[in-house]
């Protein structure tokens, strides 16, 4: 497994994103580095095969990312603004550089923040100030299924910005493309050869919450073999959970979850192990067209399952470091990271070793 994934990796790197010149010069954390690069990427041949499954014998990888916000504030079209790209480029333009690890994963699963509507519909008040509201056309679920995306979370701050109205075009706009979805009222569930996993989306926005998540996991456990809570909630733009975050994701983990996963916060935050179940408080943004200059670090989260005889005999992870654009300022175009030093400031973030993942 593990020689599965170094080698995945490394074909990974090989898409090296840096040309020598520039990887002294080009700092993406920069507002004002006035260099703005497009990577050059050599095209990928395919997912890398897999050989020695069987259907009694097999792996199960799952990926997943953070907030994934394929449209900008009101859906109108502004220079350099996210559908500004998505009138220019393909769909497959933005996620082209994680695609490889995609397409050669089992199911990737991604938050995704934003209305998916091609009616005018009028927003709903908000009494956060600010307040955003983000939608863009029905069209954009190509950029999710033209790089191997397969499920998304709808339970999020986002969905109702346009009320019940673009909440309920958002679902028939996925669910018409092909996409998994879930969110407060509905569970979706994975499966490969007879294994079955459960994905419990759902907004935790105060610790009371982590009681309806948990009659949600034990109504999963009847359906399937391993229960995964992807939520949504926190506090945004603080490297460090709540207290009451960090206590309502050790219950849910009590309370049956075998892997429990945040979202919200816009930034990463790291991971711990509890109990011997894996918590990662935040993954951050990934394709986000909510902020020309969002916080420049995220990771993908990949979770491995090992099948043998339809019984789980051993789950393992990995974080794949990625930038969450690779140009001066935004341009929507998460890119794994290739530097060593600065991957490992990431993971050392991530595994409670640095203060901050830079």
């Amino acid at each position: 497994m593990r020689r599965y994934l170094a080698a995945l990796l490394a074909a990974l790197h090989l898409l090296a994103f840096f040309p020598p010149a520039l990887a002294a010069e080009w700092d993406p954390t920069d507002p004002n580095d006035p260099l703005l690069w497009e990577p050059d990427l050599p095209a990928f041949d395919g997912p890398m095969p897999r050989t020695g499954e069987t259907e009694d014998n097999f792996r199960i990888i799952l990926s997943f990312t953070g907030d994934m916000l394929l449209a900008s504030l009101h859906g109108k079209r502004a220079a350099g603004n996210f559908l500004d790209y998505a009138a220019k480029e393909d769909p497959s333009y933005f996620l082209q550089n994680v695609r490889p690890i995609f397409e050669a994963d089992d199911f990737t699963v991604v938050n995704l923040e934003n209305v998916l509507t091609d009616r005018p519909l009028t927003p709903v008040e908000k009494k956060t100030d600010p307040a955003f509201w983000f939608r863009a056309p029905t069209s954009n679920t190509a950029i999710l299924t033209s790089s191997s995306v397969e499920a998304v979370s709808l339970a999020n701050n986002h969905t109702g910005d346009y009320g019940s109205k673009g909440a309920s075009d958002t679902v028939r706009a996925v669910a018409g493309a092909g996409l998994e979805y879930g969110n407060n009222n509905r569970t979706f569930y994975l499966e490969k050869n007879g294994y079955r996993i459960a994905v419990i989306c759902h907004g935790l926005w105060t610790e009371g919450q982590a009681g309806a998540i948990i009659q949600r996991i034990k109504a999963a456990e009847a359906d399937s073999d391993f229960q995964i809570v992807f939520y949504h909630g926190g506090a945004e733009g603080v490297h460090t959970p709540e207290a009451w975050r960090v206590q309502a994701s050790r219950r849910l983990a009590d309370n049956g979850a075998d892997l429990v996963l945040g979202n919200h916060p816009h930034v990463l935050q790291p991971r711990e192990v509890y109990q011997g179940t894996e918590i990662v408080y935040s993954l951050g943004n990934f394709c986000f067209g909510g902020s020309r200059n969002p916080k420049n670090r995220t990771i993908i989260y990949q979770l491995i399952l090992c099948i043998e005889d339809g019984k789980l005999v051993d789950t393992a992870s990995e974080m794949i470091p990625c930038y969450v654009y690779t140009g001066s300022v935004n341009n929507y175009c998460p890119a794994p990271i290739t530097d060593e030093e600065q991957c490992r400031r990431v993971l050392d973030f991530m595994n409670g070793k640095a203060k901050l993942p830079y």
